[in-house]
């Protein structure tokens, strides 16, 4: 498994490019398509691969922009938890579970607080989480309430990860669950004497 980062500069959101380069398989998964660019073709075209998946961690227009112009090129099955998005070609994913595009092991985890369809996917030891948590903060929310719960879900299905595991952002840099325990301005605003962030018990 390999894993290409793309960056729309326009929104500065994400996208990932998933490949199974196992000889036998040879296909690719597509993570929040923001914009589709000649580089994205690129690699999948002179790769070899065939784009069988598109996975959606939500529904909001910077992440999703790029699945009509991608739709006109190939025609992946759509994972999605908002029926919105969802066409013939699509299957509407909820709460937790499995499934197994391009040969590769993805779990799926319900993630709501930034948007009620929020979803985080798990492929080997790597989170895409989309807006739910990115380096240093959690996503925007519209109420206490939203917060709450989005804190609740973060604590309960990223954190219970091993510190090791990888979180691959919808925007901003790559971060580890081991870091967000213990640098995460939302989870852990409690700072010490020293002005340093106590380690929290998760």
């Amino acid at each position: 498994m390999k894993i290409y980062f793309h960056l729309t500069i326009e929104e500065f959101t994400n996208t990932y490019l998933i490949v199974n380069d196992d000889p036998n398989v040879m296909e690719a998964i597509l993570i929040d398509p923001a914009k589709i660019t000649t580089q994205i073709i690129k690699q999948i075209e002179e790769g070899g691969y065939s784009l069988t998946a598109v996975l959606i961690t939500h529904n909001h227009t910077s992440h999703v922009k790029g699945l009509t112009t991608l739709n006109k090129i190939y025609s992946p099955i759509v994972y999605a938890a908002d029926y919105e998005l969802c066409s013939s070609n699509a299957c509407v994913l909820k709460g937790d579970g499995v499934i197994m595009p391009a040969g590769l092991k993805v779990e799926y985890m319900a993630v709501p607080g930034h948007t009620a369809d929020s979803l985080v996917f798990k492929i080997g030891d790597v989170l895409f989480t989309g807006d739910a948590i990115t380096s240093g903060i959690i996503g925007e929310t519209s109420s206490k309430y939203s917060k709450r719960m989005l804190i609740s879900k973060i604590k309960e299905k990223i954190f219970s990860q091993t510190d090791g595991t990888v979180i691959m952002p919808g925007h901003g840099p790559p971060t580890t669950v081991g870091a967000e325990k213990v640098f995460n301005l939302d989870m852990n605003d409690r700072l010490n004497a020293h002005g340093r962030p106590q380690v929290q018990s998760y």
